[in-house]
């Protein structure tokens, strides 16, 4: 390893786990009105005469944003932001920074590459960890971002972050802070292999074949296909999840009721609300979020082996 480039050390899983949920709060923080946008998107319609009593509705990404600003005030898009930031950095460096590892632990010894399904299995292990983990902000967040309030001066159900994590708790029991980890699993398992086996795949076969070398263009190339299919296979299950969490109690007796309640009163199509924003959001997302980590590793690794000189 001696003599070796920042860019040709090898990142230690370390290093990996703190790069990967500092980007992701990065791209979270560039990110998050889309995503509230998203939210209030897929909420739309699941109760008719509430909606009915309300005088915003909204209209595609642009729409939405707009219609928040005027009603809500600027603040309201990053609704949910502290709540959003935590999970970032629990959820994101076990997803993405262990990726690598355990995709190492599945691939069989004395194997160049790993397969597809290897991949795969790592893309679920981390995405199941990490949700495991995370679940509580990601309740958090959802509740501030789906309610709506008239103004500043506006009365909230929650005064603050950690006031929405003792409300949720005394009310709901401390099982409602895990409210959904069932549908939350299963969409963050395809999320991340969406995301991380794409990402990975993209990036291996233009390195390969010598198409782009290993420097912004490539990672943002691969970001952005990873962001695409990310957003296609797993926004059925991001609309359910987001639904089951902001919904009060008793209103779904499962993610399964969510899901026939959903298909019934709305038909199929309400599996991809908001599918625009979900896909702007996570596409965005992901292009900042995996460009910034790579930077990241190469800058850390540059400080350790400047720490780690004898020099």
């Amino acid at each position: 390893m001696v003599g070796l480039q920042p860019s040709e050390r090898p990142p230690t899983t370390a290093v990996k786990f703190l790069a990967a949920g500092t980007a992701a709060c990065f791209a979270d923080l560039l990110t998050f009105p889309l995503d509230t946008a998203k939210v209030r998107l897929q909420i739309q319609g699941e109760n008719q005469v509430a909606l009915a009593a309300r005088s915003a509705q909204y209209r595609g990404v642009l729409g939405t944003i707009l219609t928040m600003v005027r009603t809500e005030g600027p603040r309201s898009l990053y609704s949910g932001l502290v709540a959003g930031l935590q999970r970032q950095m629990s959820f994101a460096s076990i997803r993405i920074g262990l990726y690598d590892s355990v995709k190492q632990f599945y691939t069989p010894k004395g194997s160049d590459h790993s397969s597809i399904i290897t991949r795969i299995l790592a893309g679920c292990t981390t995405g199941a960890m990490a949700v495991t983990c995370a679940q509580p902000t990601d309740v958090v967040k959802i509740r501030f971002q789906a309610s709506m309030h008239a103004g500043p001066g506006g009365n909230r159900k929650y005064s603050g972050t950690m006031d929405a994590y003792r409300t949720i708790a005394r009310e709901e029991g401390v099982r409602g802070l895990w409210k959904g980890i069932l549908p939350n699993i299963t969409r963050n398992a395809i999320v991340n292999c969406g995301e991380m086996v794409t990402y990975d795949i993209i990036k291996e076969k233009l390195l390969d074949y010598h198409l782009l070398t290993d420097n912004f263009p490539c990672h943002f190339v691969s970001a952005f296909g990873a962001g695409f299919c990310a957003t296609l296979v797993a926004s059925p299950v991001d609309v359910v999840k987001t639904r089951y969490m902001n919904s009060p109690p008793g209103q779904y007796h499962s993610p399964f009721d969510c899901m026939l309640k959903m298909v019934t009163q709305e038909g199929p199509t309400a599996f991809y609300k908001g599918f625009t924003p979900s896909f702007l959001r996570l596409g965005s997302w992901n292009v900042v979020m995996f460009v910034t980590y790579e930077q990241m590793k190469r800058a850390l690794m540059k400080v350790q082996m400047l720490r780690d000189s004898p020099f």
